[in-house]
């Protein structure tokens, strides 16, 4: 595999600027961020201090609307949504770590819908990669990466934030 180096700050300011000149085009005023637990909360936080939006984070824990949970079964870290109060006809930013399938983002919506029908959604992530298996796609995202299917990318943090690639294929 072809080494990839993403380097963090980077990406960060490219998420940013991307999702300013959504805000702008879409006309959005007061969005609620919300995150994807975990690593999608660390970079919806980061986004909700670069772009000083005074709404508080919401936090999702999608596992219970995974379409997998029959095979998977129970994650032991499974942690409540903290939503806010009221989603209903709100912009909404949806921020998550990576966009891969696309069933990670597909639970989250079920879940903000049962929250509450929004006005839009905005799909923000740091990074989009190959896999896409669901006809969603976001709208905002810091980098697009193609790797083999057999690489994994996980963001470690949050203090400090870091990108790892790893290849499942042992040598």
């Amino acid at each position: 595999m072809k080494d990839i180096t993403l380097n963090l700050n980077t990406l960060l300011n490219q998420l940013e600027t991307e999702l300013q000149k959504t805000i702008l085009q879409r006309q959005i005023k007061n969005p609620i961020i919300i995150g994807i637990h975990t690593g999608g909360v660390w970079i919806a936080e980061q986004m909700r201090q670069r772009l000083q939006i005074q709404e508080p984070l919401g936090i999702m824990d999608i596992s219970f609307y995974r379409d997998d949970f029959s095979q998977i079964g129970m994650h032991p870290q499974v942690k409540p949504s903290k939503m806010p109060l009221n989603i209903k006809n709100r912009d909404i930013i949806l921020i998550d770590d990576v966009f891969y399938t696309g069933r990670t983002i597909r639970a989250a919506l079920n879940e903000i819908f049962d929250f509450g029908r929004p006005k839009q959604v905005i799909l923000a992530v740091l990074i989009k990669r190959n896999g896409q298996q669901i006809p969603l796609t976001p709208d905002c995202a810091g980098t697009t990466v193609h790797l083999p299917e057999t690489s994994r990318i996980k963001l470690t943090g949050p203090d400090p934030l870091n990108i790892e690639i790893h290849s499942l294929l042992t040598t």
